[in-house]
């Protein structure tokens, strides 16, 4: 971290004590505001039976109730917000597949925040002012477009605001305006990858040096893929719009060790997610989030779903977060056997002639549940490569995960994908 040391802004300077201090100030005043100004809270609070005032240390929190999805949607589109709508100075959302979309609101300061907090992930990841980023996040509603490029404009660099789709023009601006850096979902990263091979030029020529990489787990094989692939650091960015949008947590190039939660900002805790009760660090469970700073609309222990591990910091004071493994709501519980995508994932990765593309589908037979795996073929591979891939996939999946599943192998670039991600998890089972 020495040779660092001198690039860390104020935050990232704080010794353990101050930094605790600083949330306990920050946790009792968002509480309050909450309470005060967005009457879900308020009602929360009470039906808990709690108040801003009892929270005295930051223990305290957990006597506090969660905050989930199904809030925000119950209260769409504005009944979460803290502040005034005239205060409200964007408006972001997320795609609502699944049910209504999940609508959150920023005021200047919050913006300003954000900005700052991304700024501090690029150069966590390796990124220094005057650095050309590609940005190849979805603009629009979703936040990881604009919140990148913000981010990247407030630590001083040159941005290219690529978006999402048209990746034959995507190689073509890579090779053209030379930048450094590349922001982008890895499965979509991935599809570049196979685009600059198709078009014959070798990935690992390019400018490119970083990755920050973001908006949907990914592996360790996955990692070493893109970087032996590309000849450069691929680092992991976390962040979910409901929190606040990309930039709440990044690993740090110099350990790639997991994510550093920008603790001044965001405070973490890990809950079963069974019971709820609160974690030590070491223990996986599920993700909670406080927002320590946000005005527009401050979220109190927001459930993400997602299933990870609380660490000691290293690179920096805070603590970090292992890669996000998957989700509670995303396990498959097959014929009795717990199943993650990310585990279908490292056996797509290890297999020759398919791509790091796939979808799994859950259909009933009688009574029983059944799954398809569904993964991409390389575009140079043969009838008999796709017929050898299916076969290695299913008996691997058999034999490191316990049960057994259909395997079809499909065309390039034929899976569903929004914002430069592939829908994962597709239920096709009749309800009851």
């Amino acid at each position: 971290m020495s040779d660092v040391r001198h690039l860390l802004d104020e935050g990232e300077r704080l010794d353990p004590a101050r930094l605790r201090a600083l949330q306990l100030e920050r946790l009792r005043a968002t509480l309050r505001h909450a309470y005060a100004n967005a009457p879900f809270y308020r009602e929360s609070f009470d039906k808990a039976g709690v108040h801003p005032d009892d929270c005295r240390t930051l223990a305290d929190l957990a006597r506090f109730p969660f905050t989930a999805k199904a809030d925000l949607r119950a209260h769409y589109p504005y009944g979460m917000f803290a502040v005034p709508r005239e205060r409200i100075r964007r408006v972001h959302a997320s795609s609502g597949t699944t049910g209504r979309p999940t609508v959150v609101g920023y005021t200047d300061a919050d913006l300003s925040m954000w900005a700052d907090m991304v700024a501090r992930s690029i150069r966590a990841a390796g990124g220094r002012p005057g650095d050309t980023v590609h940005v190849a996040y979805g603009y629009g509603l979703f936040t990881g477009g604009l919140g990148a490029h913000y981010g990247a404009e407030r630590l001083g660099c040159t941005v290219i605001p690529a978006s999402g789709g048209m990746t034959s023009r995507q190689v073509q601006l890579i090779q053209d305006l030379e930048p450094r850096i590349v922001m982008v979902t890895p499965s979509y990263m991935l599809t570049l990858l196979d685009e600059f091979e198709r078009q014959g030029v070798d990935p690992r020529s390019t400018s490119l040096e970083v990755g920050i990489f973001g908006a949907e787990p990914w592996t360790e094989r996955m990692r070493q893929e893109i970087e032996e692939r590309f000849a450069i650091d691929a680092v992991d960015i976390y962040g979910l719009s409901e929190v606040i949008g990309p930039g709440v947590a990044q690993e740090c190039v110099e350990t790639k060790d997991g994510l550093h939660i920008w603790e001044d900002h965001f405070y973490p805790e890990v809950v079963d997610p069974i019971t709820g009760e609160v974690l030590p660090e070491g223990e996986e469970g599920e993700l909670v989030f406080t927002s320590l700073t946000k005005e527009a609309m401050p979220v109190v222990r927001y459930r993400t779903r997602d299933l990870t591990t609380l660490l000691p910091g290293t690179a920096r004071v805070f603590r970090r977060m292992r890669k996000v493994t998957g989700r509670s709501d995303d396990m498959v519980i097959l014929r009795g056997v717990n199943l993650f995508p990310t585990q279908i994932e490292e056996i797509v990765l290890r297999t020759p002639g398919v791509a790091p593309h796939f979808q799994l589908r859950l259909t009933r037979e009688g009574r029983l549940d059944a799954l398809t795996v569904r993964a991409e073929a390389r575009p140079d591979a043969t009838a008999g490569d796709r017929d050898s891939a299916a076969h290695a996939i299913a008996a691997a999946v058999k034999d490191g995960i316990g049960v057994s599943v259909a395997v079809e192998i499909v065309d390039p670039e034929s899976l569903e994908r929004s914002v430069g991600k592939i829908r994962r998890i597709v239920d096709l089972r009749s309800r009851p």
